[in-house]
């Protein structure tokens, strides 16, 4: 069980990059962008097709994000200069994508197993500290000596990516390009009236929130093994899911903790699936049954609470009221003056 969801947690800290994308394509710059199934893809192709040609898997993974960049800024360009509508021109560019990554992998799944990997290389220079021993040896004290993982070096690393990505995040959304990328979302007419070209902002949003997207497609691929052509359907869903999930339990106060609300959503989301799939009736060809499951429980149970929540408002109100009105003429004046504040 401890090993299922460490993998898990391991898993959605990865697609947590993808969900930073996704919430700032769809919340931020409100903008539908369903390229995301196919940028994903790109990121993986790109990153595999490099590593198996022998180039190292770092500068792959680079090109991987400067590819999903390009993907993004060509869906805002049909959008603003070919004046085509949001989500048309996401579903153009997804399907487009299908075949350029068909093209850049030559075939439909390129195997990276006996390939040196970003992963591979992670894990090996891991090995060599030393601190595997130590957290195994604190979980074997625990009682979880059965169930150790592979590695923590990929984890760790990850966490600090992700972090990493997290932070720049926050910080450029606070710049003068960041906080116009945000009213663009908001009141595209009204930041018009200031003067500001909303085409490049919206070119700009969707290149950067595709270029999160194709660098986690990228470690994804890595650290699975493989880069497939199928690998991106759905995944518009599991980064919506991460997002609504994020933000029903975390809150939405400020951008810091918005985004560090999507990276939980992410990682409870790959938990709950995770642990979804290990009931004896579920099988490997229901995640997406489970996912839309995940997303309609996440969209309808907060309105559900605050349904409940204004019910019982209403009610004490009701009570209230009526409590009221059942008091004498000269209790009534004593109760406006308790309820009134004083001057």
């Amino acid at each position: 069980m401890f090993t299922a969801i460490f993998g898990a947690f391991e898993a959605g800290i990865i697609y947590a990059i993808m969900a930073l994308g996704v919430y700032l394509s769809f919340r931020v710059l409100d903008f539908p962008d369903l390229t995301v199934d196919g940028s994903f893809v790109t990121g993986a192709a790109v990153a595999a097709t490099m590593i198996v040609n022998g180039m190292n898997p770092f500068i792959a993974t680079i090109l991987a994000l400067i590819a999903g960049f390009v993907a993004g800024c060509l869906t805002g360009v049909l959008h603003t200069f070919g004046k085509i509508n949001a989500l048309l021109s996401g579903i153009l560019m997804m399907i487009a994508l299908y075949s350029i990554n068909l093209r850049i992998m030559g075939k439909s799944n390129v195997p990276l197993l006996n390939s040196e990997t970003a992963m591979t290389n992670i894990r090996d220079a891991w090995d060599k500290t030393g601190f595997d021993s130590i957290f195994n040896s604190i979980l074997s004290t625990v009682g979880l000596g059965d169930s150790l993982p592979r590695t923590w070096g990929i984890l760790i690393v990850m966490l600090i990516v992700t972090f990493t990505i997290k932070f720049l995040t926050d910080q450029f959304l606070k710049t003068e390009i960041g906080l116009a990328i945000r009213a663009t979302g908001d009141n595209k007419r009204m930041i018009r009236s200031l003067s500001a070209n909303t085409n490049v902002t919206v070119i700009l949003g969707l290149g950067i929130s595709n270029a999160m997207v194709a660098f986690s497609g990228a470690l994804i691929a890595q650290q699975g093994g493989f880069a497939d052509v199928g690998m991106g359907i759905g995944m518009i869903i599991i980064g919506l899911a991460s997002v609504i999930i994020g933000e029903a339990l975390f809150g939405t106060k400020t951008i810091a903790r918005t985004t560090l609300a999507v990276i939980g959503g992410a990682i409870i989301y790959r938990i709950v699936v995770t642990l979804a799939l290990r009931v004896d009736f579920l099988e490997p060809g229901d995640m997406k049954l489970i996912t839309a499951t995940i997303v309609i429980l996440a969209l309808v149970t907060p309105k559900i609470i605050d349904s409940t929540k204004e019910k019982k408002r209403k009610a004490r109100k009701q009570a209230e009221f009526i409590a009221f009105n059942s008091l004498p003429d000269e209790r009534k004046g004593e109760a406006d003056a308790e309820i009134k504040p004083s001057p």
